[in-house]
Order: structure tokens, then C-alpha cells, then sequence
């Protein structure tokens, strides 16, 4: 049962989508009982191969200080932290400032910012044209039987082929620049976008499809006039979600190839074990990704004002 709730309700259970799990993370981070499954050493006392600053599991911390008590030595000090893989918020917090700010470390390394303008033009750019195949073949698979049978099976097959595994034929026939990058992402969101529009083309109410032909319109009036009107509104949305998928893809593309975009500045942060910065490379995916279908959804809502009760 659907329950009606109130615009400042959703605003709120939305916003709590959000600190939930920042709720969770800060625990994890600041409460030691929790978790925090390692000590970082702050004084190596008698134990000369405990290095400050290093991390070792507590229970081995714990019997190297009691052994050292025993034997009348002087043990070893620390502090009880989380693995290194995890960053405290406030670091994350902190790296999605100095990412920006700070000079990679390498001279000929490409800026936070430019790596990320990188990866933004890949992704929009293997959408669209992605997009501009899968939209239109999807609306005819949907709208004729004869093309569908044609089409389909073939899709259907290609799909379970993962994009991944053209990498190494994309770069010899496309070279070793974005254009592999590309392909792939184009072939790992195309064959889902031509099926996933089929079928929203097919469930486009058959009674206006019937009075559009009894009104004397022939099958590609009806076509143009009256189900792609119809399933656009649910073929934006499809677009909405497909684009993400577009995003999953890229970070597995820019493995190809040239390095260079979003991806390898994560790679190359967790090699030096900079995971604040890793945690907050993402972090800015995802808000990149949510504030795009954000703003197309308002685009869509303005765009299809005319379907009584739509909501993209």
C-alpha cells in the first residue's frame, strides 16, 4: 500500500538516507569499543621492532607489552585505530579539499579536477552515443514484432558478454586512447538500453495505440504521434538509470588503454595507501552522479508536463 507523505516528510527521509550511514561510519571511526582492530604505536618502549607510527593487529600489541611488563622492561605504547583502509570522516572530509589544492605528486600528473573532467567526458560521450543507437532501435524493437524477432536474440546474447572482455581487441583496433574507453562503455550500457526500451515501448497502452489507428492514422503516424509521445516520459526515466551504469562501466574502461581519468588517480592514491583521498575520489563520483539526475529529473518533469500524473 502506497502511503501518501508530505513533501517535508520525503525531504527529511531522504536526508536521512544520507546520515545514517555517516552515523555508522562515525562510530566505526571514533568509538574504539566498536571496532578498531588494530593499535598504532605511539612509544616502541623496549620493543625495538615496533616502529612509530606503524599499525600491528591488537591482540600481537597486547601480548608484545606483556611480555615486555614481565620481563621488567619498559612496554610499548599505542593507540587503538582502525585498519588504514578506513579513514576517519573528518580525513575524508579534509582530502576532498586538499585533493583540489594540492599539487599531484608526480610534476608530469595530472590536477584532481582534470583527471575528474577527464572521466566526465568519456562517460557522456559513450552515453550519447550509445544513446543514439539504443533509443531509436529499442522504440522499434518495442513497436514491430518483425524487427524485435530480428534484433533480439542477438541483443539478449551480447549482453551476457561482459564489456571488460573486449578491452584488449578495443585497444588494437582503436588504439590506446579514450576511444577503447569509449567502446566500452558503450557495449557494456547499449544492448541493455535497446532491451530495457523495447520493452517500456511495449507496455505503452494498447487503447491508445487502437484509437490512433481507428482515427484513421497509419503505422508510422501512429508510431511517431502516438507511442513515442506515449513512452517517452518512461524512456527518459530508463535513460536516468542507464547512465549510471555508464559510470560503473568507466572505472573499468580507464583500466585500458592510456592512463589517465578518475580512475587512475584512485589507483595511484591507494598505491601510496593515500586512502582518504581514494574515499574521497569517490565520494566525488557519487555526488557528480547524484546531482546529474537531479538536475535531469527536474529537467524531465518540466519536459513532460503534458502526461497527466507523470513523475521522472
Amino acid at each position: 500500500m502506497n502511503e501518501h507523505i508530505s513533501r517535508r516528510k520525503a525531504l527529511l527521509l531522504g536526508l536521512g538516507s544520507f546520515v545514517i550511514p555517516i552515523l555508522i561510519w562515525c562510530c566505526v571511526s571514533y568509538l574504539p569499543f566498536i571496532w578498531h582492530p588494530q593499535v598504532q604505536i605511539t612509544d616502541s618502549g623496549s620493543v625495538s621492532y615496533l616502529q612509530v607510527g606503524s599499525r600491528v593487529d591488537k591482540r600481537f600489541f597486547y601480548q608484545e607489552a606483556q611480555n615486555a611488563v614481565n620481563q621488567h622492561q619498559e612496554p610499548p605504547q599505542g593507540k587503538l585505530v582502525n585498519p588504514i583502509y578506513l579513514p576517519a570522516p573528518h580525513e575524508v572530509a579534509k582530502a576532498l579539499v586538499t585533493s583540489f589544492t594540492t599539487p599531484p605528486a608526480q610534476p608530469d600528473s595530472p590536477w584532481l579536477h582534470q583527471s575528474l573532467w577527464h572521466s566526465i567526458k568519456i562517460v557522456f560521450t559513450a552515453f550519447f552515443i550509445s544513446s543514439l543507437i539504443g533509443i531509436p532501435l529499442g522504440i522499434l524493437c518495442g513497436f514491430s514484432s518483425v524487427i524485435s524477432r530480428l534484433t533480439e536474440p542477438f541483443v539478449e546474447f551480447f549482453r551476457y558478454l561482459p564489456a571488460p572482455a573486449f578491452g584488449a581487441l578495443a585497444v588494437a583496433i582503436l588504439g590506446i586512447n579514450d576511444a577503447p574507453k569509449i567502446a566500452i562503455i558503450v557495449i557494456g550500457t547499449l544492448f541493455q538500453q535497446i532491451l530495457i526500451i523495447a520493452n517500456t515501448t511495449r507496455m505503452v497502452d494498447r487503447g491508445l495505440i487502437e484509437a490512433g489507428y481507428t482515427l484513421g492514422t497509419n503505422k508510422f503516424k501512429n508510431l511517431m504521434h502516438v507511442v513515442i509521445p506515449a513512452a517517452l516520459p518512461d524512456i527518459y526515466r530508463d535513460l536516468r538509470v542507464l547512465l549510471g551504469w555508464a559510470w560503473t562501466y568507466l572505472i573499468v574502461s580507464e583500466l585500458i588503454g592510456t592512463t589517465s581519468g578518475i580512475t587512475w588517480f584512485i589507483t595511484q592514491q591507494a598505491r601510496y595507501q593515500n586512502f582518504d583521498n581514494v574515499y574521497a575520489a569517490i565520494l566525488i563520483i557519487g555526488v557528480i552522479g547524484l546531482l546529474t539526475d537531479v538536475i535531469l529529473m527536474k529537467i524531465g518533469q518540466h519536459l513532460f508536463k503534458w502526461k497527466s500524473g507523470a513523475r521522472v
